[in-house]
């Protein structure tokens, strides 16, 4: 390990910063201190990978998908707190259609000697290390290739997979096995139709499942409407509003499956080890996104019309990618996954 101080940059969201959790792990490996400056959507879950000594929080206006006005005395602050901390070097991970370079401008007006991005634009004097565009393939994977360009890697025994801290969970939770739902989403295009969320909750609790509801708090009606739905001899538990992520990551390591779309909590399941069904819309790429490392059945038409397009809002009329995907289909993968059914 060297005696430098290593800061990795990812802007975005969760997930975006759990799937990068290879990559730090790697830039930690080889520095002596490592701190991550992120964007306030994936701050908590910054907090939770390991080697990562400090974390700090700027909100990107050129990498968030709302982003605020470029603001010169927000900038000159965030380059004073990184100038103060005595950074000596820089790895920037970006997403294939994300920018690195007004980061990296940034960055070297903090005054650190060394960064290493990927671009397709000539960078001039801001980047030192100009990585290749990643080959496509998991974004782990992608972001760990852009961390061995600046000369790091995963120590001898790592095996790469996504990993977080998990605390003991401090609640009873359910007597046995149970499965976990999480049916919110950042973006609408990715969202499994509620009627189907609820039939699947109908479903699992009638064959006897315990299913845990789990969201944010800007998605506990949607969890209470669904718990609506559970019935005997199954259980439901609504936890839609009440958990912290490090709470939420216990929940999902206790589950013997989850049941999500392609959002920060797959791979958040993926990190503490739980098998996922992963109804993945394909406004992004399953070989990219679908959660990394872990046993997983993908649902979804990923050929649809929407493939491909990131779009936030459906743009084809019935969301079909996902809404042809019935509640017994995913009942059947939950099962599977979880390696046996209940009746």
């Amino acid at each position: 390990m060297s005696g430098r101080h290593s800061v990795v940059v990812r802007l975005d969201s969760m997930g975006d910063i759990l799937v990068s959790g290879p990559a730090i792990r790697a830039v930690a490996a080889g520095s002596a201190r490592t701190t991550l400056l992120v964007g306030p959507r994936g701050a908590a879950a910054a907090q939770l990978l390991p080697g990562v000594d400090d974390v700090l929080v700027w909100d990107c206006p050129w990498i968030a998908a709302q982003p605020a006005s470029v603001n010169g005395d927000v900038l000159r602050a965030l380059i004073d707190r990184v100038r103060a901390i005595a950074v000596d070097e820089a790895v920037v991970l970006t997403s294939f259609h994300q920018s690195a370079l007004p980061t990296a401008l940034v960055l070297r007006l903090a005054g650190i000697d060394r960064i290493t991005a990927v671009s397709e634009d000539y960078p001039g004097s801001l980047l030192d290390v100009r990585a290749p565009t990643p080959p496509d393939g998991p974004e782990p994977v992608r972001m760990l290739s852009i961390a061995r360009h600046a000369g790091f890697d995963l120590p001898r025994g790592d095996d790469g997979r996504l990993h977080v801290n998990v605390a003991p969970l401090l609640f009873d939770l359910a007597p046995g096995p149970y499965l976990v739902v999480h049916p919110g989403t950042s973006a609408p295009a990715r969202a499994y139709p509620q009627q189907s969320w609820s039939e699947v909750v109908a479903r699992l609790t009638a064959r006897g499942w315990t299913v845990v509801l789990t969201g944010a708090k800007d998605e506990a009606d949607l969890t209470a409407a669904l718990a609506a739905a559970g019935r005997q001899p199954g259980i439901t538990r609504d936890l839609g509003g009440a958990l912290e992520l490090a709470e939420l990551a216990a929940v999902l390591q206790r589950s013997a499956a989850v049941i999500v779309a392609n959002t920060g909590p797959a791979h958040l399941a993926a990190a503490v080890g739980t098998p996922v069904v992963s109804l993945f819309a394909p406004v992004v790429s399953a070989r990219r996104w679908a959660p990394y490392g872990v046993e997983s059945l993908v649902l979804g038409d990923q050929f649809a019309a929407c493939r491909g397009t990131r779009a936030r809002a459906c743009p084809v009329l019935g969301h079909p990618c996902l809404s042809t995907v019935s509640a017994d289909d995913v009942v059947v993968a939950a099962e599977r996954l979880a390696g046996r059914p209940r009746i």
